[in-house]
């Protein structure tokens, strides 16, 4: 029985640490300074200067943020992405033995992703020294899409390696 929820366990805890990661000010996740002595202050990163844009009004570049600054922010939006990555696919496979039709358990797994971001850059909001971004909400669905649809491609090749064992 336990095994049946396995997935939806995932989310669970998935949900657990958002809500722990949001509840923390900025200051107290901060990796700047271990990335300040972690990463050499020189040479071998000029690969990194070509890199420059705004993220909402935020200027990223190392001329903006420093090297340590540019690497945190990609690791944060990575964060973000890898974890509605997990969630999305966990909630899909965790659905399929409710939501039937595949197109729906999709529909639904997208739309309950983009508002558990939602409700986690709300939650943000509330947290001294955080910034809720509509770009956020934006990168964790697409992050949650590619976990569905990454779990819709290794269902589909199962599928297919099935109807080949069987017609051998």
């Amino acid at each position: 029985m336990v095994k049946k929820y396995n997935w939806l366990w995932l989310d669970l805890v998935v949900m657990i640490g958002l809500f722990i990661s949001s509840s923390m000010p900025y200051h107290a996740q901060s990796l700047v300074p271990e990335l300040n002595t972690l990463l050499p202050a020189h040479s071998g990163w000029a690969f990194l200067n070509h890199i420059d844009f705004y993220w909402a009004a935020q200027h990223v570049s190392i001329q903006a943020m420093g090297l340590s600054g540019l690497v945190e922010f990609f690791l944060r939006k990575l964060a973000h992405f890898g974890s509605f990555f997990l969630f999305g696919l966990a909630a899909f496979l965790g659905l399929r033995d409710w939501v039937k039709p595949r197109w729906l358990r999709l529909v639904l797994t997208l739309f309950s992703s983009t508002g558990v971001a939602a409700f986690d850059e709300f939650h943000q909001m509330l947290t001294a020294d955080r910034t809720p971004l509509f770009q956020d909400v934006m990168l964790d669905t697409v992050g949650a899409l590619l976990g569905i649809l990454v779990a819709l491609l290794v269902a589909s090749r199962r599928r297919q390696h099935k109807k080949r064992a069987a017609t051998r």
